[in-house]
């Protein structure tokens, strides 16, 4: 029979969890009872878990072992009944949601920074999930902190460190803590979504996918699902292995860090279909033969065909996306009849929705894209339903894009990037920008007139909540849009994120290079909110 010890902590300051929990880096986690005390103040803002199931797992990044054994210690010492642990410690992200939907557990803890680089001196992340599978809502996250402030001790059961490798039951703390094949559940989840059989026999007649797992978690899932259910080539699967470090590379799926794939893709010799996924699993990047898609022209596409997967035949409730995303869906939800819903960034708010049935669909610009399976963005979800529409059609990505924008009209579309700004200077371009919202109006900018500026403000249509200051959105005459934001999912510094989107109705004016097309906005961008002048950079870190 082991122990259970109180151990004294002193509160720290830093710990609010941001978008998606708390992340810091690696050595800061490491100082003595940092991660104690957060996970204890996760479990000091939930009521009547005693006896209930937790779901534990991870990315795989480094620390993710030491840190699932102080979990599982935490959770046996603090009253659960029942911890169910990935093999090896590992879970992406969406599949650990599924668990806790399948299993009716109380919730979960996942160890993710998501798509920072992982290793001693890098990103390293702890997020709670709740029954239904999702994130945290805001109303635990701030408890959460609040409690993070104040706490002056931790309970950790005494026992030996969990044998993460062997599958299977074992008691320890007066808990059961089951060691589960991480991969099998969602295998099986997305069968009864899509039609695996059409893809199989795409893939038999010649069509080529490969898929980069960028050595993050979805490596043991591409392998199973890709390869062993649907006859990829193995040789197309790369990258498949979780490393601690992804490899000493970052391991998110954009045109930078998944430059390799992309030069693929765009040769002669390119297979037919690209993909890859990040750190944990949830965010997708899809490419054809020669041609990439947009994360916000990818959910629009996603959701007018979606009919054409037998999880989802019967067609869709609603379509929900950032309010960041592009309106390419919208236009998409009006055709189809059904409720469209733009949201604060931040996958949480999407959760009421999909709870509710007013929308099947939802999906964000930073390449996250998911539906009601599960309360996650899902990355593989994705890839597989682009292939099962890919299958239903047989057309190629090219065909399939340009189609849809024939029919629905081209929203061109970037996000700008500019990371590692001096927080003060980042604050600083905030607040001029939105202490001169009300003047804007009727102002040109860039020989661009404004009409309409404001901070996106939410109402959740289900819960009532209001949430405040999301992101600053100017709008110009003819419907283009630029909206600033500050992110919440690095570790240092600030980001500054800048989104610029006009809408192109005219077939013969949908052929022209992004950053061309959006050569103005960039220009406006610059003007009205200083960036150059404010940040010193004379241009972004990053172009999506």
């Amino acid at each position: 029979m082991s122990q259970t010890e109180t151990v004294s902590v002193k509160a720290f300051a830093d710990q609010k969890p941001g978008t998606s929990g708390l992340r810091k880096k690696v050595p800061v986690f490491q100082q003595p009872g940092y991660t104690e005390a957060f996970i204890q103040s996760i479990f000091d803002s939930l009521e009547n878990y005693e006896g209930k199931t937790l779901v534990i797992g991870g990315d795989g990044r480094y620390y993710n072992r030491e840190v699932i054994q102080i979990a599982i210690r935490m959770a046996a010492a603090n009253g659960f009944g029942r911890v169910l642990v990935g093999q090896g410690g590992i879970l992406s992200t969406p599949a650990a949601s599924n668990i806790i939907r399948k299993y009716k557990a109380f919730g979960g803890i996942i160890l993710s920074a998501s798509h920072n680089p992982g290793g001693p001196n890098e990103d390293f992340g702890i997020k709670y999930n709740v029954s239904n599978g999702g994130p945290a809502p805001e109303k635990i996250t701030e408890a959460i902190f609040a409690r993070s402030k104040e706490i002056d001790r931790y309970l950790i059961a005494d026992f030996d460190d969990v044998d993460l490798e062997e599958l299977g039951t074992r008691e320890a703390g007066g808990m059961t803590i089951e060691v589960i094949d991480p991969v099998a559940d969602y295998a099986e989840l997305m069968e009864t979504l899509f039609d695996f059989d059409a893809i199989r026999a795409l893939i038999r007649d010649g069509f080529k996918v490969t898929f980069d797992a960028m050595h993050a978690v979805t490596g043991p899932y591409a392998r199973e699902i890709l390869v062993n259910r649907l006859g990829a080539d193995p040789k197309l699967v790369l990258n498949d292995t979780p490393l601690e470090d992804f490899g000493g590379h970052h391991p998110d799926p954009n045109l930078v860090h998944a430059k390799d794939l992309h030069d693929r893709m765009m040769s002669d010799t390119a297979p037919d279909f690209g993909a890859a996924s990040d750190g944990d699993g949830d965010r997708n990047l899809i490419i054809g033969k020669g041609i990439f898609v947009t994360p916000s022209d990818s959910l629009a596409m996603l959701a007018a065909n979606a009919h054409l997967a037998p999880g989802y035949k019967d067609g869709i409730a609603g379509i929900a996306r950032s309010m960041p995303t592009s309106g390419a869906a919208d236009r998409v939800a009006e055709k189809l009849g059904v409720e469209m819903h733009e949201t604060p960034t931040g996958w949480k708010f999407f959760g009421n929705l999909l709870d509710a049935g007013k929308v099947t669909i939802c999906g964000e610009e930073s390449a996250g894209t998911g539906s009601s399976h599960v309360r996650e963005k899902d990355g593989l979800w994705a890839v597989l339903l682009w292939l099962n529409i890919l299958a239903a059609r047989r057309e190629s990505v090219k065909e399939i894009v340009e189609d849809h924008w024939a029919t629905y009209g081209r929203t061109y579309y970037s996000r700008h990037d500019y990371e590692g700004i001096d927080t003060d200077k980042a604050n600083r371009l905030m607040d001029e920008l939105n202490a001169k919202l009300a003047t804007l109006p009727g102002q040109t900018v860039a020989d661009m007139t404004v009409v309409k500026a404001d901070n996106f403000t939410y109402h959740d249509p289900v819960d009532g909540s209001v949430s405040k200051n999301q992101g600053i959105r100017i709008f110009f005459e003819g419907g283009a849009r630029i909206v600033f934001r500050l992110s919440g999912t690095g570790t240092s510094g600030a980001t500054l994120r800048v989104y610029m989107e006009f809408f192109e109705p005219e077939p013969s004016r949908h052929g022209a290079e992004t950053q061309a097309a959006l050569a103005g906005l960039i220009a406006a961008a610059d003007e009205v909110a200083r960036i150059t002048n404010i940040t010193g950079r004379d241009g972004p870190t990053v172009i999506t």
